[in-house]
């Protein structure tokens, strides 16, 4: 193992090893089974370890260069900004502080890409800014790429990564629950394909939204998939639960979700997809 090695080369000479001998950052220790990883070794294997297959969370920007063919999405421009309904100060300090930090505006990426040549209207949500929680804007760029999908007459995906609804917003923020599914029964009535790919975590009022309302549902391997954590449903019913009931593995041995795919795959399964339905 990499961790072993570095145990071995510290004990061996450790006084004349520099101080930029191993740099800062560029590790990563995967939680599941312990390995230390390079980074750049993470993102070639697609930010999936290469000893256990767990799939790291990633960025909206990331899962772009995965998935999209190269210089061909073209997000859409809106100009649409978070409001403060309840007037939390700390609120609006979080969100200036997570747009510098994450280099994008909200928690989904919007705009129109190509997967191996073939048009889709692609919307990916990004864990990184508020658990990609679902506010306002967010249900907004949603519902109009929806009805971009509609008028350009596309197929429509929706990489979904949520902790639920955006509880800084209210009431406001599960209305976009009717919304968002309002606008996909528009989609349905056009004869459009919708393609949902649940990934690691999926919950909330988005999972009881627009995420498992697809024609077509994929997930990640070992997806944590729900509405409310499994404590606060054995505390509500009383009862004991099956264990792993929430991970995507689970529920598609219980028909809630089409086909697991690794993510080295996921290009490749939407694009026949896309072709099988076009």
């Amino acid at each position: 193992m990499v961790v072993d090695k570095l145990k071995k080369r510290s004990s061996d000479n450790s006084s004349t090893i520099s101080k930029v001998d191993i740099p800062v950052g560029k590790w990563v220790k995967c939680d599941v089974c312990g390995e230390i990883i390079y980074k750049d070794i993470l993102h070639e294997n697609y930010s999936v370890c290469p000893e256990c297959g767990k799939h790291f969370r990633i960025s909206a920007r990331r899962r772009i260069k995965q998935i999209v063919d190269e210089n061909s999405f073209e997000p859409f421009k809106l100009d649409i900004k978070t409001s403060n309904p309840l007037n939390m100060d700390e609120y609006i300090k979080k969100l200036d502080a997570l747009k510098e930090k994450t280099g994008i505006d909200e928690a989904v990426l919007c705009g129109i890409g190509k997967i191996e040549g073939k048009r889709a209207v692609i919307c990916i949500m990004d864990g990184n800014f508020f658990m990609g929680s679902m506010g306002s804007v967010v249900g907004e760029k949603i519902t109009y790429s929806i009805e971009k999908a509609i008028e350009e007459k596309l197929p429509i995906i929706i990489f979904c990564v949520s902790g639920g609804a955006r509880m800084q917003e209210g009431i406001i923020s599960l209305m976009q629950m009717a919304k968002t599914t309002s606008a996909l029964a528009k989609l349905n009535e056009a004869g459009l394909l919708y393609i949902s790919v649940l990934t690691d975590p999926t919950y909330g009022g988005v999972t009881a939204s627009f995420a498992t309302v697809a024609d077509i549902i994929l997930a990640e391997p070992k997806a944590m998939i729900g509405f409310a954590g499994p404590r606060v449903i054995k505390q509500t019913i009383g009862q004991e639960l099956p264990e792993g009931f929430q991970t995507s593995e689970f529920l598609l041995e219980h028909g809630f979700i089409d086909k697991i795919v690794n993510r080295k795959d996921m290009k490749n399964v939407l694009s026949k997809l896309l072709e099988y339905h076009s």
